[in-house]
């Protein structure tokens, strides 16, 4: 048998074929890494580890921390696999997603299949025997409503597939919270609805500068079916509720001065933001001339910001 690194032979026609070589380990080992989408993953975190030094009112034991994370990373690892596998038909249309493992063939659909399946079960006895039961039952109802609810029903049937589909993402704070109190509180419920508002404006803003992608891969973005200025407007609306919402956590969790005055300086550039992109869809421009990335980055340092200031206040406070 020939080498794969040997010179194949000529076919008839004198023209040698293609040498088709096996992927390096490390290519296999990325393309699962892939299906994870580890920067969603860090998001995340994001907003669940906050939540347990807001919960603890200091600094939760370090352990409880770090099987949270380990929980809560395989948990939205599952997750995001299963949404891969579903929507590997959209991945392969749009120009954004074509890279990730599936449409590639780095990954077959039931290779990515057991490995959903195997973080699901690792992050549920992860979460409930070094955690609590609480905290997995959560991350697997988040699991749940975001392959079930979002990728197979919502998402390609609705234009607000992402207001209501996001709230699988809502669910890390109270996460984060349970694992620390073993029980739900006001507080937790309004970190879960900062991420429900933040989450339009912030998804909308990545649907408008890859419109043509959604559009090409049927799936009925806002932005897709709907002019740039009305967009705009929804957008602001959200950024507005959003930061209401999020100075609302200063009463009802007793913060001290520093949330605030993070939460508010934060919330101002999040709204010139959107009032900026406003104003450029009202003067007809569209997709990458609408600068709309400029809120999308933005709106991902404004959520870090909140919650670190969360997390950070009753450290000093």
């Amino acid at each position: 048998m020939t080498s794969i690194d040997a010179p194949q032979a000529q076919s008839d026609t004198g023209i040698a074929p293609a040498v088709q070589q096996r992927p390096r380990p490390a290519d296999v080992i990325g393309a699962y890494i892939g299906l994870t989408k580890p920067r969603i993953i860090e998001l995340l975190l994001i907003t669940t580890v906050p939540a347990m030094f807001l919960a603890a009112d200091g600094v939760p034991p370090l352990l409880l921390v770090l099987w949270t994370m380990i929980g809560g990373c395989l948990a939205a690892g599952s997750a995001n696999v299963f949404n891969c596998v579903l929507d590997r038909d959209i991945d392969q249309r749009m120009r954004r997603t074509r890279r990730r493992a599936l449409p590639r063939h780095m990954v077959g659909t039931r290779a990515a299949t057991i490995f959903g399946a195997v973080l699901g079960v690792a992050a549920t006895l992860v979460l409930g025997l070094a955690v609590n039961w609480l905290s997995a039952i959560l991350a697997l109802g988040a699991n749940a409503f975001y392959v079930f609810v979002y990728t197979m029903w919502l998402k390609r049937r609705t234009t607000q597939n992402i207001v209501w589909g996001g709230i699988a993402g809502c669910f890390p704070p109270l996460i984060g919270w349970t694992a620390v109190t073993g029980e739900l509180a006001w507080a937790p419920f309004v970190l879960f609805a900062i991420v429900f508002f933040w989450t339009p404006p912030h998804t909308w803003a990545l649907a408008m500068r890859y419109r043509e992608d959604y559009a090409a891969a049927d799936v009925p973005m806002l932005p897709v079916v709907m002019a740039a200025p009305k967009v705009a407007v929804r957008i602001l609306a959200y950024s507005v509720v959003t930061v209401l919402v999020s100075l609302a956590l200063w009463p009802i969790a007793g913060t001290g001065p520093l949330y605030p005055i993070v939460a508010a300086a934060a919330g101002v550039v999040f709204l010139v933001e959107a009032v900026n992109l406003w104003r450029r869809a009202r003067e007809g421009k569209l997709d990458a001339a609408l600068k709309p990335m400029r809120l999308f980055h933005w709106s991902n340092s404004y959520v870090a910001l909140v919650f670190a200031a969360a997390a950070i206040d009753p450290l000093i406070f």
